[in-house]
């Protein structure tokens, strides 16, 4: 394999720990191992072991809960295989906003399965391009890397409608940023 059985051990063992924190303990064995595998793909990306195959974005936010997940969603979607999407928070809340699940579902998007991660220095590493919203001091910068601030306001508290808009704008920027990074 790739790691070895200590570094895969501390991966599982930082992730259980990371996702422990939340409010979803029934899940946690099952979303940590999916964390883990994550990170550690990210890990073998950032050191030159594992090789990317299309561009890595990462979308984060402080929450980890709305913005970003609709960006990652919607990039996932216009990237049509074309790109490797990640999204991570600065802060992550203890579940995936149920109004930016609602107006995802209006696409054809499901987050049934998504839920908060922490931003990792491993996620940040891969990344081909970091978007952040709201949150721009808490992630580290490495160079050669594109970096954007997006001004959305958080649709925490939002009602459907403003959320819908809030959705139209972040997929506007979407297609703009899947412009750039794919051309």
């Amino acid at each position: 394999g790739t790691f070895s059985r200590e570094t895969i051990d501390r991966f599982v063992s930082e992730s259980t720990e990371q996702l422990g924190r939340a409010h979803f303990n029934d899940f946690v064995p099952l979303l940590a191992y999916r964390f883990a595998r994550e990170r550690l793909r990210a890990f073998g990306q950032a050191e030159g072991m594992i090789t990317k195959e299309v561009p890595e974005v990462l979308f984060v936010c402080v929450r980890n809960a709305g913005r970003s997940q609709m960006a990652a969603a919607l990039m996932s979607q216009r990237g049509e295989g074309r790109i490797h999407v990640r999204s991570a928070g600065s802060d992550p809340g203890e579940r995936v906003n149920p109004a930016v699940a609602s107006v995802l579902e209006e696409l054809g998007l499901d987050l049934s399965e998504a839920f908060p991660k922490p931003m990792t220095d491993e996620v940040v590493r891969a990344a081909d391009a970091v978007v952040t919203m709201g949150c721009g001091d808490a992630c580290p910068i490495y160079p050669g890397k594109l970096y954007e601030n997006w001004e959305v306001a958080d649709p925490e508290g939002k009602s459907l409608e403003q959320v819908r808009a809030i959705r139209d704008e972040i997929d506007r920027r979407v297609q703009e940023l899947l412009a750039k990074v794919t051309s």
